[in-house]
């Protein structure tokens, strides 16, 4: 016998959130090359192309959360949630590839550093500045419950930081003629792309390779510290796209023991202790003899009480 409940997630706030963030982003992205090339900036066409792989990174974003609300059909029995998890993988890599192209172009500007119009630059990052807080205060909300859209939040957020870094940098040739500043503030940009990425970019593996977002082994323990739960074996423990994880479990009870009434505790008992909301039981009374420690890899002897 089994139990399956389910947990929906509403995305028509952050699919809303991300078009808007999308139109200011391109906007932005547009002016950016337009002065970059006009300032010979590295600092400002280095943001120009970071914000390039944010207007793809929403639109993708976009695209994966519009999809993520279609239900499941046909063999897609989970429907298409995971698709938010493969955005934000690939957003993770985007910023990674960014990264790398900029610093190798900063070391090159370092060596030999042009001529750089602060004026122009210094202009152009406030305006960057204030794009991006309009944009980051948009996806801040619906980025704690979506990978996908935290991923988006990052692209959109080290945008923030790399203006205002920017920013400073046009300040410093503005000031003092020292041209190097401009790409040392790439640098930094650089150094926050690969510092936003490796969290999402390990978080969106763990997810698609189907590793348990809790300790499996906890789980089970829990379970089996339920009275009348006998046995729990054939324990799985996956999360299939934000907001939605999975478990499932054959469950040996005590002869005597109601099956539909233990079912519903550890059901109940999954999402209390360990937000898993989804759960798929097969409960079915066991034999009534004493347990063998080798039948329950994952699962430890329930505790004396």
């Amino acid at each position: 016998m089994g139990s399956m409940s389910h947990h929906g997630h509403d995305h028509s706030a952050g699919t809303s959130a991300l078009a808007v963030a999308l139109a200011l982003i391109l906007a932005l992205m547009a002016g950016e090359i337009v002065f970059g090339i006009v300032a010979g900036s590295l600092a400002l066409m280095a943001d120009a192309g970071h914000m390039l792989t944010d207007a793809a990174a929403l639109g993708l974003a976009l695209a994966a959360a519009t999809f993520a609300d279609r239900p499941a059909r046909g063999r897609w029995t989970f429907g298409f949630r995971r698709l938010e998890i493969l955005a934000a993988h690939l957003n993770g890599l985007a910023l990674v590839a960014v990264a790398a192209v900029i610093v190798y172009t900063a070391i090159r500007r370092l060596v030999s550093p042009p001529e750089v119009r602060g004026g122009i630059v210094l202009v152009v990052a406030l305006a960057g500045v204030a794009v991006s807080l309009v944009a980051t205060a948009l996806l801040a909300g619906p980025s704690r419950h979506s990978l996908n859209l935290r991923g988006a939040f990052l692209h959109v957020a080290t945008d923030l930081a790399a203006f205002a870094g920017t920013a400073v940098a046009g300040a410093l040739v503005l000031a003092t003629g020292w041209d190097r500043a401009d790409p040392i503030a790439s640098l930094a940009v650089a150094a926050l792309m690969l510092w936003s990425s490796y969290s999402l970019l390990r978080e969106s593996t763990r997810i698609l390779l189907d590793v348990a977002p809790e300790e499996p082994r906890d789980v089970a323990a829990e379970m089996l510290a339920v009275p009348g739960v006998v046995e729990v074996h054939d324990l799985h423990v996956w999360t299939v796209g934000s907001g939605f994880s999975s478990v499932s479990a054959h469950v040996l009870v005590e002869p005597e023991a109601d099956c539909h009434a233990l079912r519903r505790q550890l059901a109940d008992l999954l999402v209390e202790r360990f937000e898993l909301p989804h759960s798929t039981l097969q409960v079915e009374h066991g034999p009534g003899r004493a347990r063998s420690k080798a039948s329950l890899p994952l699962a430890s002897p329930r505790a004396k009480r």
